[in-house]
């Protein structure tokens, strides 16, 4: 019994295992995320309302067909007085009855233009639809991206954290050694520790921030265990440093999505003017149908009757004056030029948010140049004062100076990648060429 328990543990423990180190791309995450994320999947769903709603039939192109059927019993009661003679007739509980049904058809044939219009804009109500569908979308990819690589920027900081923590344990090592045969006094021991336990709590701190940022990640791809381990495949914040200006303002003109919404906004804008306009147009509208009715009398020299047959009718019209049609087609010109504004309104604002952070991706680039230059100097540097270190030739304070160098030389230069990733990730959404990460 006791084998077989071992059995299962073993298996449970590599099935544990190859499920932790199962290795995600950022493709991988994306294309996870966009099949499972709840947002998206809600968005889709409003996608699909539109398109089902971009039909003849909604349009008004199509008749309409009623069936009817009907039933009518009357119970009356009657006093008939004879001019003549004077004489009363009483008539008690006479029951007629009516039974009719029948098949309508009502046909709008013109109505001044108003049903194609509005079919148009019905298919651009559409196409809105998709082009909400792709604006969620590429944030998604957007926040995830941005989330992949902080992900990797938390786990590089924590391995620098479990560097500076072995840093200092071998400090304190070293120092304690000295202190028992007397060549370090008390104090460099106490300011070793302090100094080891200080690393420690960073250490601690940051393993919560990894955390977070894996449980975000899951969240984002809409994982159902929350807290299910992730390895990722890179390890580096690989940054594109060969962006062009030109190439993305060009880009954002032609494919940036919400200035394609803009646009659609101006478009559905206008069909509500022609609608408006379909107005001062004649209708024309077609009418025919098949009936029958059944009449049965209580008392009367016919018993009962049936009817039944065609009937059919055309009906031309013109609204003369409806009161409120030159007040819509001011509010309806206005709309328009309202759409219009928001749409270079927004083409300004996009302009003004690609040069600020074209300006901050170079600067960064500028900076990460820079620091990895002074990564080298430190890592000379701190190599220098721990061989100093070693030869009794420097304090412990001047070391520990040197590694906080070498730490916060790493630390620069891991947020100078962070931060123009996170600016090329911004200037690709804004040019239409987020989906870039999905290739």
């Amino acid at each position: 019994m006791k084998k077989h328990l071992y059995i299962l543990a073993a298996l449970a423990g590599m099935g544990l295992s190859a499920r932790a180190q199962y290795t995600y791309t950022l493709r991988q995450c994306l294309e996870e995320g966009l099949a499972n994320n709840y947002s998206l999947r809600i968005t889709r769903n409003e996608e699909l309302v539109s398109k089902n709603n971009a039909t003849l039939g909604n349009a008004g192109y199509l008749p309409t067909i009623d069936l009817t059927a009907g039933y009518t019993g009357s119970n009356d009661n009657s006093n008939s007085e004879s001019r003549s003679t004077g004489e009363t007739t009483k008539v008690r509980g006479v029951y007629d009855q009516t039974l009719d049904a029948g098949i309508d058809l009502n046909w709008t044939i013109f109505d001044g233009f108003n049903i194609s219009t509005t079919y148009k804009q019905l298919k651009e109500m559409e196409r809105l639809g998709k082009t909400n569908t792709r604006i969620a979308i590429e944030d998604f990819i957007a926040n995830l991206t941005a989330e992949y690589y902080n992900y990797i920027q938390q786990e590089i900081r924590l391995k620098n954290f479990r560097y500076a923590v072995t840093l200092s344990r071998e400090r304190l090592r070293i120092v304690e050694e000295r202190y028992h045969i007397g060549n370090f006094s008390r104090l460099d021991y106490q300011q070793a520790t302090v100094d080891f336990n200080a690393d420690r709590a960073q250490y601690i701190k940051q393993r919560e921030l990894v955390h977070t940022s894996r449980i975000n990640l899951n969240e984002l791809m809409a994982a159902k265990d929350m807290d299910r381990p992730i390895k990722v495949k890179d390890s580096l914040i690989d940054v594109n440093e060969h962006l062009e200006f030109n190439e993305l303002w060009n880009g954002t003109l032609n494919a940036n999505a919400s200035l394609l919404q803009a646009d659609q906004n101006t478009t559905i804008a206008q069909l509500d003017y022609k609608k408006v306009l379909s107005r001062n147009y004649p209708y024309v509208r077609l009418n025919a149908g098949y009936g029958y009715t059944l009449n049965k009398y209580d008392v009367n020299a016919t018993r009962q009757r049936s009817n039944w047959g065609f009937s059919g009718g055309i009906t031309v019209g013109f609204n003369i004056f409806d009161g409120n049609r030159r007040r819509e087609k001011k509010n309806a010109s206005l709309a328009i030029r309202n759409a219009q504004l928001a749409r270079d309104e927004l083409e300004q604002g996009l302009r003004a948010d690609l040069s600020n952070l074209w300006q901050a991706y170079r600067n960064n680039i500028r900076l990460l140049n820079l620091e990895r230059q002074n990564l080298i100097s430190a890592k000379e540097n701190h190599e220098i004062a721990k061989e100093r270190y070693l030869l009794g030739d420097l304090s412990g304070i001047e070391m520990r100076e040197a590694q906080k160098s070498l730490l916060d030389a790493e630390e620069r230069i891991l947020s100078a990648e962070y931060d123009t990733k996170m600016c090329e990730i911004s200037l690709l959404q804004l040019s239409g060429q987020i989906t870039r990460y999905l290739k």
